[in-house]
């Protein structure tokens, strides 16, 4: 059985480094540049022209990483939800120039909603109702040009949220994101379940995933084997899918993802 192979989330100043690392494999790649609001209320054209520049014969599956800085999308404040559709509809009008297929966008579940969200019998409701008048217009966007949008889990204590919020919003184009040292960080910090049950949870609801290490105290992004995430059970996890999600690693060092894609390759998980 082939392993997978992995890709990488790099920037305008990192991919020229790995370029020649993207094209062997014709790997995934994920952009995160577009989430700067400073850069989409600019001149984001010019750097996308640049990036489609440098990946001049790479074939691999490109995503970006949406904006998120500064709200959520469940925002109760009807004006601040039509700011958060205007500052993800520019992420898709970057994604579109670039031919990108996937935008990722952050889980609206936080810890407090954990112990709070059935406090009241229509909370969990109101979530989805806000979140489908955030992303109503983002979602036909993305279904016209083709660009799948998928939740990532940030404080996320219950697998099972994400899952059933991207289900409820009722689109082929739109699937849920793991990332692992967010899902580490909350199974060591607030209790939630190892890494691994977030994988089996969403099962082929995920088609993408941020491979990072942590030590469960903070959002670390760290190179795989410098944490302390079990990635036999992860990836073992992974080998059930029949999603083919993205596996990208996302680290702090850009320098460190070949390191990271050689302590996977070691363990036999992946090329």
């Amino acid at each position: 059985m082939s392993k997978p192979v992995l890709g990488a989330a790099l920037s305008i100043k990192s991919i020229p480094a790995h370029r020649d690392w993207l094209l062997e494999r014709q790997r995934d790649l994920e952009i995160q540049d577009f989430f700067r609001a400073d850069l989409l209320d600019g001149d984001w054209r010019s750097a996308a022209t640049e990036i489609k520049q440098m990946l001049a014969g790479h074939t691999g599956r490109l995503g970006i990483h949406g904006p998120f800085w500064g709200f959520k999308i469940d925002s109760h404040d009807p004006t601040i939800r039509q700011a958060v559709t205007r500052r993800l509809l520019q992420g898709l009008d970057a994604a579109e120039f670039l031919g990108a297929t996937q935008m990722v966008v952050h889980s609206p579940f936080t810890t407090w909603d954990h112990n709070n969200l059935d406090l009241y019998p229509d909370n969990r409701a109101n979530i989805v109702e806000r979140v489908k008048a955030t992303l109503a217009e983002v979602i036909a966007r993305a279904e016209n040009i083709g660009c799948e949008i998928v939740i990532e889990n940030i404080e996320d204590k219950d697998p099972r949220d994400r899952v059933r919020l991207a289900k409820a919003l009722e689109s082929s184009k739109v699937r849920v994101s793991l990332d692992t040292g967010h899902a580490n960080y909350a199974h060591i910090s607030t209790g939630a379940p190892p890494v691994d049950y977030y994988v089996e949870t969403a099962g082929d609801m995920l088609t993408h995933v941020h491979l990072q290490d942590t030590d469960g105290f903070a959002d670390r992004h760290w190179a795989p084997g410098e944490g302390n995430i079990p990635w036999v059970a992860v990836f073992r996890a992974l080998s059930r899918l029949t999603s083919d999600p993205r596996l990208i690693l996302e680290l702090r060092n850009h320098d460190d993802v070949r390191k990271g894609a050689a302590h996977l390759a070691a363990l036999g998980l992946a090329e």
